[in-house]
């Protein structure tokens, strides 16, 4: 893969990109779809591959084992209806995934972005982890407190990237600090950037900007994929 090639090629979305997202939602069957499939290709899916083409190098610098080939990172647009109840057939939000090649990629950390009609947002964290690894990484905070704090000290000094993931009901270990609480109380987690569609939208900046955000999170990436294994 040219990994220049496909960072210079992509020069951010357009009101076309937000427009399609927002028709999709308003049109969502087959005949409107394949009535603009080529809007579909020439203003969301192409420039999604572009720039997961131009985020390639970045994030194997993070993480070599990561997938980074466009074709596996681009979601793909049509949704699987077997069992929702949910029957519209295609999705109104498109994502890349940066993830590792495991069967339970779920259970290891992976890099994202995601773009809908009226906003857009990247991170770093677990898709869906299962019980055991939450139960390793709140073993990880209740035993070696100091340290987990220094895994997120960065968090304080910046104003981008805030802590998300659904949370018990009920306070798991009341005897713990308050500033740990978010953390231990998560069922999963992931860290995100939520914007509205701006400047740096519409340019090759987003692309830097995603850059940036990843190499932020990435000492963090590191502890949690070694508590995943």
């Amino acid at each position: 893969m040219n990994m220049d090639t496909g960072q210079s090629s992509f020069n951010g979305f357009t009101p076309h990109t937000l427009g399609f997202l927002a028709d999709l939602a308003a049109n969502n069957r087959k005949e409107w779809f394949e009535a603009h499939k080529d809007e579909y290709r020439r203003f969301l899916q192409e420039p999604l591959q572009q720039l997961a083409a131009a985020l390639a190098g970045p994030l194997m610098a993070i993480d070599p084992d990561l997938v980074v080939e466009p074709r596996r990172v681009v979601s793909r647009i049509y949704r699987d209806t077997r069992f929702s109840r949910n029957k519209s057939p295609y999705k109104t939000t498109m994502w890349l995934t940066y993830k590792r090649p495991i069967t339970n990629w779920q259970d290891a950390p992976a890099c994202f972005f995601e773009i809908g009609a009226d906003s857009y947002r990247f991170g770093m964290g677990f898709y869906s982890a299962s019980k055991g690894t939450m139960d390793r990484l709140r073993e990880e905070i209740e035993q070696r407190e100091e340290r987990f704090r220094q895994a997120v000290a960065f968090l304080g000094e910046q104003d981008n990237f805030v802590v998300e993931g659904d949370l018990y009901k009920r306070v798991l270990r009341p005897d713990l600090p308050e500033d740990l609480q978010e953390w231990h109380r998560r069922k999963s987690l992931y860290l995100v950037c939520n914007r509205q569609p701006d400047q740096a939208f519409f340019t090759r900046r987003l692309a830097g900007d995603l850059r940036q955000g990843f190499f932020l999170l990435a000492p963090l990436y590191h502890y949690l994929a070694a508590l995943s294994g």
